[in-house]
């Protein structure tokens, strides 16, 4: 039986409805119902069995692309519920077998991606008038009542049996790691110990006392369970401006080859070089004739540039992430015409009301905050060539370094970086600062002194003088400067510059979102290393043996 989940082919992460093997999505007006009925020999990885609607990464995936579906082929929507199609079972959570047989790095990105999709439930939630309803229909367990946490109401039935549970730190050893004691602290308000007891109880807590300690919104018995939800989706529904006639826009497969040295899709490509341990990211700006108006842009449809770009971005994050383990140095650049780039943010500027144009905005919003949130090394390079504008120009403003060729002698090969208005407030990080925010530590004169220059192209002294960039070597010294930065980069330690640059993009301000990946960088990626937890005789690994875990019980 394997031993490392993540060693088998290379994981993909785009779906079809159509091949779903976990959820059943179907539609009633506004109101959007995702059951959930998870295929027991469906794993993404052999080697185990996802039992008692338990999931793994696969499962995973597909309900982050029936988010996507809702969000952009079916704008009448205005309420999900999630849900079980099996009786007496919502979710029993993480599969703990699969967990017990992956590699630490398996278990941590399968967390950072089950956390990611939690917050786009909430995202939506947020910014597109999407409402979601957990009807818990059964055992709410783990992973499972970590999704309801997710959602805005959660209704447990009160059927005598059926009770929420966080059980992760007394059956396994560690803790409930997508968002699960964010979530009842942060969001639902539970008292501490009120929080404490449920965390350590195996069984749950059903019935009134789940509703007492605000686990649950509504506990409600099984012959009134299915006409509460209903009217509860409806009411949630009346709150939405999504629009009830608007049609939708279908997500077509991505253009996406695969190679030995990398990927290419349209907008994106990504270079690999195995030997530095290094990929390059280029995103390219629009080409050719792009929509002038609304119509154009419906007309385009997911060949609207912002959104392409958006979703091969994403994919391509996602894709390294999961598949190329030893890459842990990101170059991202750019190409193109800068006015092009800028055109397209105007016309979401002159759009953004628009239910298909906020929802481009949403997808790109999700994409740069993955980046955020990625455990690799982000640096920006900015050369003849590029075009680092506006919307693009986030990519810069995330990475932890950029450095920016400064060309005296032939003016027009000069690189710029236009500042557009979508860079203060269009793309808010996991804290809910801008980019420029963040890098500024809200200081109101620094940022005022950009925004004073929004519309003009800024050189690399420009840039360097307002802040926007953190080196402009000239051409005489590039070269050797980013040779030198990349190699060091390199040989550092991949464990200090995780933790680093978690610290340094998130400084200064926290939400519930960057202390949910906080405590998964760092109390979960802990525990998951500590014998306690994964050794021979761990919690985790000896689950469901009959044999009982070892613990060093030294407090460190």
């Amino acid at each position: 039986m394997p031993t490392d989940l993540a060693a088998p082919a290379p994981v993909t992460f785009e779906r079809d409805p159509a091949h779903y093997r976990h959820w059943k999505l179907t539609f009633d007006g506004p109101v959007a119902t995702l059951a959930m009925d998870v295929d027991e020999e469906g794993g993404l990885r052999p080697g185990y069995a996802l039992k008692l609607n338990s999931y793994d990464l696969g499962v995973d995936i597909e309900l982050h692309d029936a988010l996507q579906r809702i969000r952009f082929e079916h704008p009448e929507v205005r309420t999900v519920v999630i849900t079980s199609a099996r009786d007496r079972i919502f979710c029993s959570g993480a599969n703990i077998f699969m967990l017990g047989k992956s590699s630490h790095a398996w278990k941590v990105n399968f967390c950072k991606f089950t956390n990611e999709t939690r917050n786009g439930i909430e995202d939506a939630s947020r910014h597109s008038g999407i409402k979601f309803i957990a009807a818990c229909n059964g055992t709410t367990a783990g992973g499972g009542y970590e999704l309801a946490l997710a959602c805005d109401e959660i209704v447990l039935v009160d059927d005598r049996s059926s009770a929420v549970s966080l059980p992760e730190v007394p059956l396994l050893g560690v803790l409930p790691g997508t968002g699960g004691l964010t979530r009842v602290t942060d969001k639902r308000r539970v008292r501490r110990d009120h929080a404490d007891i449920f965390c350590l109880t195996t069984e749950g807590v059903r019935g009134q006392r789940a509703r007492d300690w605000r686990l649950v919104d509504e506990v409600v018995k099984p012959a009134a369970f299915a006409e509460h939800v209903r009217e509860r989706a409806q009411a949630l529904a009346a709150q939405s401006d999504r629009p009830a006639d608007a049609a939708g826009v279908r997500l077509t497969p991505l253009a996406r080859e695969a190679g030995d040295g990398g990927y290419q899709y349209s907008t994106v490509r990504v270079d690999l070089d195995t030997g530095s341990r290094q990929a390059t990211i280029t995103v390219s700006a629009p080409s050719g004739t792009q929509p002038a108006d609304l119509p154009a842009i419906l007309d385009a449809g997911a060949q609207w540039w912002p959104l392409r770009m958006a979703r091969e971005l994403d994919d391509a994050i996602l894709t390294l992430r999961a598949n190329h383990l030893d890459i842990g140095m990101w170059v991202l650049k750019t190409e193109g015409d800068a006015g092009k780039v800028l055109a397209a943010d105007d016309l979401i500027e002159a759009h953004a009301g628009h239910w298909f144009v906020r929802e481009t905005v949403g997808m790109l919003r999700r994409t740069l905050a993955r980046l955020d949130v990625s455990s690799r090394s982000l640096f920006a390079l900015i050369e003849p060539g590029s075009c680092f504008a506006g919307t693009l120009l986030e990519l810069a403003l995330a990475a932890d370094r950029s450095y920016m060729l400064q060309v005296s002698d032939v003016a027009d090969e000069t690189p710029t970086v236009h500042v557009h208005a979508a860079n203060f407030g269009r793309y808010p990080m996991p804290n809910g600062l801008t980019r420029l925010a963040a890098r500024f530590y809200e200081d109101a004169q620094a940022i005022g002194a950009v925004r004073e220059h929004i519309g003009q192209p800024l050189d690399g002294a420009q840039a360097e003088a307002l802040g926007l960039v953190t080196m402009a070597p000239d051409d005489i010294d590039w070269n050797d400067e980013i040779r030198i930065a990349l190699e060091e980069r390199a040989s550092l330690s991949p464990d200090a510059l995780t933790g680093l640059e978690a610290n340094l993009r998130f400084g200064g301000h926290e939400t519930m979102e960057t202390r949910i990946f906080g405590r998964l960088t760092a109390w979960q990626n802990w525990i998951f290393n500590r014998p306690n937890a994964v050794g021979e005789h761990g919690a985790l690994k000896v689950f469901g043996t009959g044999n009982k875990p070892r613990f060093d019980w030294d407090r460190v």
